[in-house]
């Protein structure tokens, strides 16, 4: 496998840009991979994905000549649905990109972050994201695809996972923290994303002398429980 460097490119603008009317959220189409889990719930314990509890960050941050014009980003998905076969070793979830939010006072605090942009820059630089960079009405949804691969240390176990964003799939080894309690687990860890193995390209102003950097820092908590 190659090192963890792919796949999750929730890209921002550096420096927000006048905010433009987003259309609204179109309906969440189905989720063929969520299928399996409803036939083997007879047969597996099966758990849900707690939206409520779970999380992941994407920081971003800036670079070229003006750097310090423009300010890094936290982006965050607290909409995550899916769904965990602990014997089996897998898991499905995903989230829809227009339900992303950016810079919480509180994530960038978190990533050390010490600048607060002001709200007219946070609505351009989501906008930019949803439309120049990512284009959310074609390709709405981030889906994730993970197995348990070779290696466990303790806590740690290495998952395999496969990420579809922006109509491209990347797959990558990842070192996570399992915790099980209660029936239910929570699996946590970090990768180094670049949004170019996405083949989206980081957005840049001023001929490239205010850009966002390829790589991203992704930070994952998902928390699964017994369904109710």
């Amino acid at each position: 496998m190659k090192p963890i460097r792919t796949y999750l490119p929730l890209l921002v603008l550096v420096a927000g840009c006048a905010s433009t009317t987003a259309p609204p959220p179109a309906p969440t189409p189905a989720a063929p991979a969520f299928g399996w889990y409803q036939d083997a719930v007879r047969a597996r314990q099966v758990l849900r994905i707690d939206s409520a509890l779970s999380l992941i960050t994407v920081t971003v941050r800036r670079g070229g000549t003006f750097a310090r014009m423009g300010h890094d980003h936290v982006v965050a998905s607290r909409s995550i649905e899916g769904f965990v076969a602990p014997d089996a070793g897998r898991a499905d979830f995903r989230f829809r990109l227009d339900q992303m939010t950016v810079d919480e006072t509180g994530l960038r605090a978190k990533a050390g972050l010490t600048t607060q942009p002001d709200l007219d820059a946070i609505a351009g630089t989501r906008t930019n994201m949803l439309t120049r960079v990512l284009d959310a009405e074609r390709f709405p949804l981030v889906e994730l695809h993970a197995e348990r691969a070779a290696g466990k240390s303790d806590k740690i176990e290495t998952l395999r996972l496969t990420v579809t964003l922006h109509g491209v799939s990347r797959t990558v080894d990842v070192p996570t923290t399992i915790e099980r309690s209660a029936g239910g687990l929570t699996a946590s860890g970090t990768l180094i994303l670049n949004q170019s193995d996405f083949g989206i390209t980081p957005m840049s102003v001023m001929g490239g002398a205010l850009t966002v950097l390829d790589p991203m820092e992704l930070a994952f908590r998902i928390v699964a429980a017994p369904q109710g």
